[in-house]
């Protein structure tokens, strides 16, 4: 399929991805109460039993993220939520990701010792992270950013500094996919240029993600079958759309992720191999994208190893 495209596939020919197998999509919550306190839960894992968490946890069969999110913040907090956004996501190789979301409480009670159980022995508003006992360090940049997303969505003069709302489209693929979307200027008329392959018809690039290895490393051999060996420097902004649904349950568990890439020279002195070409948008959709290259106007992607 993705050959057909003009990208050679570069993950094995026999894989698929399949939740809780041979991909790993975990989720993770960032909730905030009006004090400004974040919703945390108490382990009840024999490994980590006692230490405290942000409601977090594997996505299971037929699940899609933001179900799978409500799910982890009822089992281990005892309250309702709902997601508004997208804060981040994290990968490892290419089939291990975290998708953080924020959002609000909508119902629910929240869990005390009484209620322990398998999923977690207590959740709290905590207003200081520093004085609690965490399982580990890895979420206190997840705090972090969705303490300024927050502080900036309450400010009415903050809004234009950061993305509105991004939720997970639910779209079906049956592999991990990474697309594109690289924005270049003509010099000659200052122009916004989106790059099309038109092996088939003019459509986005996208090519596979290779399992085995980053997501970064993937874009890296996605450019240069684009570009050839003189890829032309640029710089990744950042997430604008993830697409998932997994229905029906174990046949529908891959992703797509499309990524905003800015090409810093002009599109006259870039070189394209194959049947990839620039394609001149409208001014209004320029001017749109352009304003997606400013800082945390995308969701941010972070590749751990």
């Amino acid at each position: 399929m993705v050959a057909a495209k003009g990208v050679a596939p570069s993950s094995p020919l026999d894989f698929t991805p399949t939740v809780k197998k041979s991909v790993v999509y975990i989720v993770g919550a960032v909730i905030f109460n009006e004090k400004g306190e974040v919703l945390m839960m108490q382990e009840a894992k024999s490994s980590c039993a006692g230490q405290w968490y942000l409601p977090a946890g594997k996505m299971e069969p037929g699940e899609d993220i933001s179900e799978a999110a409500v799910r982890e913040v009822l089992e281990e907090t005892g309250l309702e939520f709902e997601v508004s956004t997208l804060l981040l996501v994290e990968s490892a190789g290419g089939s291990w990701y975290r998708f953080v979301v924020t959002g609000h409480v909508t119902g629910g009670r929240l869990k005390t010792p009484a209620d322990a159980d398998s999923e977690s022995l207590q959740a709290k508003w905590v207003e200081d992270i520093s004085k609690m006992s965490l399982r580990a360090n890895d979420i206190l940049p997840h705090i972090e950013r969705g303490k300024l997303y927050h502080y900036a969505t309450k400010r009415s003069e903050a809004l234009a500094a950061w993305h509105t709302a991004l939720l997970p489209a639910l779209r079906p693929h049956k592999h991990l996919l990474l697309r594109t979307v690289i924005l270049i200027r003509k010099k000659t008329n200052n122009r916004v240029n989106v790059l099309v392959s038109e092996k088939t018809e003019a459509h986005l690039p996208v090519a596979d993600i290779n399992p085995m290895r980053s997501i970064h490393s993937t874009l890296k051999k996605f450019m240069t079958e684009i570009f050839g060996a003189e890829i032309p420097q640029h710089k990744l902004h950042g997430i604008l759309s993830v697409e998932h649904s997994g229905r029906p349950a174990n046949s529908n568990d891959g992703s797509c992720i499309t990524l905003l890439i800015s090409v810093k020279v002009p599109a006259e002195s870039v070189c394209l191999i194959d049947k990839y070409s620039w394609l001149e948008v409208e001014r209004s959709l320029g001017e749109h994208l352009l304003s997606k290259l400013a800082k945390n106007m995308t969701v941010p992607l972070v590749v751990i190893r």
